[in-house]
């Protein structure tokens, strides 16, 4: 699974990069929790949770329906 949520983080990384964030995968557990970690622009971004549920999580999840949540660690 963590091959699927890298290829679809790919898809999605084009759009942060382009405000000057990114975003690094850092684990995919059992359960199907996908763990990442915001960089760059992202980072501290006020809005980093709001694009964290509303546009990475919703793209993977849609891609990948065994994700069941992403977090930010």
């Amino acid at each position: 699974m963590r091959e699927k949520v890298e290829e679809a983080l790919g898809r999605v990384r084009p759009m942060l990069q382009a405000d000057g964030g990114d975003v690094e995968l850092v684990d995919v557990d059992e359960q199907g929790v996908v763990k990442v970690r915001l960089k760059g622009a992202c980072g501290g971004c006020p809005m980093a949770t709001v694009t964290l549920k509303m546009g990475i999580e919703r793209a993977l999840k849609k891609e990948i329906p065994e994700i069941t949540e992403v977090v930010e660690v």
